[in-house]
């Protein structure tokens, strides 16, 4: 296999995972600073008609993580590589997708064009946060749904389960999952007052005397998927578990999380979890195995090996 694998700095742990499964060490690369914050990066492995993998998410800080991305790419594409799969498990920006207004970006796809203007001829990633969002990448998206973990995960812990969509535009998601786990779905029904405030205005299903799954893609604030927690208990639930892919934690979110009457939180390690407020509520599923299939899988393809 004439394979790279170029780690940038925002989730090294999963790189050195994903390199012990496939066999292949990380490149010597270095990223340094400047003093005014500038990113140089100098990669030290001869790079010349190998096909590249950069693991790099891009989660907070977002723009740092995406400069790096971007940089190393460049490097690469000047190194003479034969190809250049950015292998992106959480993809910033994901949740500007669309205008929400006048006088609005779709930062979504902004992103999409300065990776694919970076040398980048391929993209990994994990659940993004609406499908739509490969359509604006001009090069191969590599796609992964993590639900198929999280089923696995689930399908031996507990019974009497249902899976509950925290919104409408989720419902896809969770209906994949709730047919891996074959149970019944619930849905949410929220309306949003603006960025900080919503409220809640129906569920579609029953969940009375049910221990309930609410399946969604990302965990930020806390502050939403609480409120639907809360909702949902009120209508009956037993224990309430919550899956989601990407555990971005911004704030007091573990501390909000632990002081809720969350079961149990799963996430996995598409973004680099620090333990900065412990709590036995947060179980971390690894996603280093389906990446590294898909490498090789993507690696076998292109050299019909």
């Amino acid at each position: 296999m004439k394979i790279k694998l170029i780690s940038g700095n925002a989730n090294i742990n999963l790189a050195k995972q994903i390199s012990s499964i496939i066999g292949v060490n990380i490149s010597n690369t270095e990223i340094c600073h400047f003093n005014d914050g500038e990113i140089q990066v100098k990669i030290f492995d001869n790079i010349s008609n190998n096909d590249c993998y950069i693991i790099q998410p891009t989660n907070t800080p977002v723009n740092e993580n995406l400069m790096e991305l971007l940089i190393i790419a460049d490097a690469l594409k000047r190194s003479s590589a034969k190809s250049i799969t950015a292998v992106v498990p959480y993809y910033g920006y994901a949740r500007q997708d669309r205008k929400v207004g006048n006088g609005t970006p779709i930062t979504a796809k902004l992103i999409a064009n300065l990776i694919v203007s970076s040398g980048i001829t391929k993209l990994i990633t994990i659940d993004l946060h609406s499908t739509q969002i490969q359509g604006f990448f001009d090069i191969p998206v590599e796609h992964i749904c993590s639900a198929k973990i999280f089923s696995n995960y689930f399908k031996n812990k507990h019974d009497n389960f249902i899976v509950v969509s925290p919104d409408i535009g989720g419902v896809s998601r969770a209906r994949f999952f709730a047919k891996l786990l074959n149970v019944d779905l619930a849905v949410i029904n929220k309306q949003r007052i603006n960025q900080n405030e919503l409220y809640i205005t129906t569920l579609i299903g029953n969940v009375k005397n049910k221990n309930c799954i609410i399946f969604d893609d990302i965990i930020d604030t806390g502050k939403t998927i609480v409120k639907v927690v809360d909702f949902i208990k009120k209508n009956g639930a037993l224990k309430i578990f919550v899956a989601a892919s990407h555990g971005v934690f911004s704030n007091d979110s573990k501390k909000i999380i632990h002081n809720s009457c969350i079961e149990e939180l799963i996430i996995t390690n598409s973004i680099n979890f620090i333990n900065n407020y412990p709590t036995e509520k947060i179980t971390i599923l690894s996603v280093a195995e389906i990446l590294a299939e898909t490498i090789k899988n993507i690696n076998k393809k292109t050299n019909n090996v």
